[in-house]
C-alpha cells in the first residue's frame, strides 16, 4: 500500500490558455499527451471517481489544487480565476505548469 500524500507523478509542461465552452466557460491548459500514461497511472491511486484527478499545481509561483478533468483521451487542468488574477493569465497565453500528483489529499 502507498502512503498517504506520497507523490506517485511530478510533472512540468507547457501549453495554451484556452477557453471551453460547457454549461459554463472555464479556462484550461491541456496536459500534453506525452505524460498522459504517467498521470493515468497516478490516477489508479488518486483518483476520487468520475476520471478526475485531484492535483496540487503552480503557475508563476502560485500554488493551487485542482483536479484535472479527462477529455477526448487527455486531460485538462482548469485555471481558476483566482490564478488567472493572480498570474495575469488571459486566454492564448503560453503557460508553464507545475503539477504534482499524490495518492490522496
Amino acid at each position: 500500500m502507498i502512503p498517504r500524500g506520497e507523490i506517485l507523478a511530478d510533472i512540468s509542461f507547457s501549453g495554451e490558455a484556452f477557453e471551453w465552452r460547457g454549461p459554463a466557460p472555464f479556462v484550461f491548459v491541456a496536459v500534453p499527451e506525452e505524460h498522459t500514461g504517467e498521470v493515468r497511472y497516478a490516477a489508479q491511486l488518486a483518483s476520487y471517481g468520475w476520471g478526475v484527478v485531484p492535483v496540487q499545481a503552480e503557475i508563476d509561483g502560485t500554488g493551487f489544487r485542482t483536479s484535472l478533468f479527462p477529455r477526448d483521451g487527455g486531460y485538462l487542468l482548469p485555471l481558476k480565476v483566482a490564478v488567472r488574477k493572480e498570474t495575469g493569465i488571459v486566454l492564448g497565453d503560453q503557460v508553464t505548469v507545475q503539477m504534482r500528483i499524490a495518492s490522496a489529499y
